[in-house]
């Protein structure tokens, strides 16, 4: 992701401020499937450290938030989903919060 952050390499980038990158995900699970990540890197979520990531935190659940609405999938719901460790499901160790979208989400998720 730092590469992405970097603009080293290519990402459908749907949202951007100083702190906090949005892209489509290029394996889609759901009609909307964009990561959000911060731009400093913080490996998982047992690297947070609340008071020092706190305001971090708030803008990316601000940005699903902006980003939900702006892809017409706040009124009938969403999914976000952070993945921590390999049993978790993490694939890529920097932080990244999923925001999935667009069809009925089915639980348990896998």
């Amino acid at each position: 992701f730092s590469k992405i952050i970097k603009k080293e390499i290519p990402a459908d980038i749907v949202f951007e401020s100083e702190n906090v990158l949005a892209f489509k995900d290029i394996k889609p699970q759901a009609p909307v499937h964009i990561l959000i990540i911060p731009k400093i890197e913080i490996k998982k979520v047992t690297d947070v450290n609340g008071k020092e990531h706190a305001c971090l935190l708030g803008e990316m659940f601000d940005v699903a938030n902006k980003l939900a609405n702006d892809f017409g999938i706040s009124g009938n719901g969403f999914r976000l989903v952070l993945n921590c460790g390999n049993d978790g499901g993490q694939e890529v160790y920097h932080l990244h919060m999923h925001l999935l979208g667009g069809r009925h989400m089915q639980w348990p998720p896998g």
